[in-house]
């Protein structure tokens, strides 16, 4: 017989008691920790409660309540609360799909990305978040704080469009940033890279160095330079290496285009960008849409401000 399929459920208070028979059948079945976890601390009244304040997740399997979350607001992350699979409900994806959930739910309200806390004395569990892309980013005894930065998905209606969204993520850029910009032919990376130079307020105009591989445009206003990097025809990271640059990678802004599969190494964390025309390999002018992707990866970009970017 076919398994019922699970769905996940927005819920308020109004389903506190589903919500927490799920989260004491879940802590329950935990190992004994010290201290010990105070969800099963939880009740009806105060589930409701934190229902009301910010809507939670309730999956269902059939009729039957499997799994649950609570979420709340931590500045610019989505906090995820009491993540809770039921005992009888383990490896059926249910713990998938809350994330899933709420990680969508993150990207439609606008936050940057999303934050829990874990214990050290569940490996799995923790290994279970790294898998997720989730980074320690602070521990206190046994007691980690897990977060993820998650991609932002925009349009540039005009190469315009594509200048000033350059320029206002060189809002949130600091020194040591690496940009790995990569997109079609003609699709607006160089445009994107002038804003951002415009941004950053650095010396000296912003133009494709595919002839000369790279530049540095030092800043006017005593902030980090740019280096812009055309990678287009560079064999790898060992060339990328090579470049005989006026300054150091840690103290300024660093943008490679066409650097997708070689700029990786530069850094441990990055911001890909990919900037894709609507209408493919057609002819395209000005006027034409760009979709544009910035995708975070590592932890210096948990917090940083990047939904600003689509404001």
């Amino acid at each position: 017989m076919t398994e019922p399929r699970i769905e996940v459920h927005e819920v308020g208070p109004e389903r506190a008691a589903e919500v927490v028979a799920v989260v004491h059948a879940a802590f329950g079945a935990r190992p004994p920790l010290e201290p010990p976890a105070t969800a099963t601390d939880e009740t009806v009244e105060s589930v409701a409660e934190a229902l009301t304040a910010r809507r939670g997740l309730l999956v269902v399997q059939g009729a039957v309540p499997v799994g649950a979350m609570l979420l709340e607001s931590d500045g610019d992350l989505l906090r995820m609360r009491r993540v809770s699979v039921h005992p009888d409900a383990q490896g059926a994806g249910v713990a998938g799909a809350l994330v899933g959930t709420a990680e969508h739910v993150a990207v439609e309200e606008g936050y940057d990305g999303l934050v829990l806390g874990a214990r050290a004395e569940l490996p799995e569990t923790v290994a279970f978040w790294r898998h997720l892309g989730y980074e320690e980013i602070s521990r206190e005894g046994t007691w980690l704080t897990m977060a993820k930065a998650l991609p932002l998905e925009t349009t540039a209606t005009s190469s315009e469009d594509t200048h000033v969204l350059g320029e206002r993520l060189a809002g949130v850029l600091r020194a040591g940033d690496l940009v790995i910009l990569t997109g079609d032919l003609g699709a607006g990376k160089t445009t994107f890279t002038q804003g951002l130079g415009e941004g950053l307020r650095v010396r000296g105009q912003v133009t494709s160095p595919t002839f000369v591989i790279s530049r540095v445009h030092p800043s006017l206003v005593g902030g980090p330079a740019l280096v812009h990097v055309d990678a287009y025809r560079l064999g790898g990271i060992e060339e990328l290496d090579d470049l005989d640059l006026d300054t150091s990678l840690e103290e300024a802004v660093t943008v490679v285009e066409w650097g997708s599969g070689v700029a990786e190494g530069l850094a441990e964390t990055r911001l890909e960008v990919r900037i894709s025309r609507a209408r493919g390999e057609e002819t395209i002018d000005d006027t034409d849409p760009r979709h544009v992707r910035m995708t975070p990866v590592g932890g210096r970009w948990i917090g940083a401000g990047l939904h600003k970017v689509l404001a």
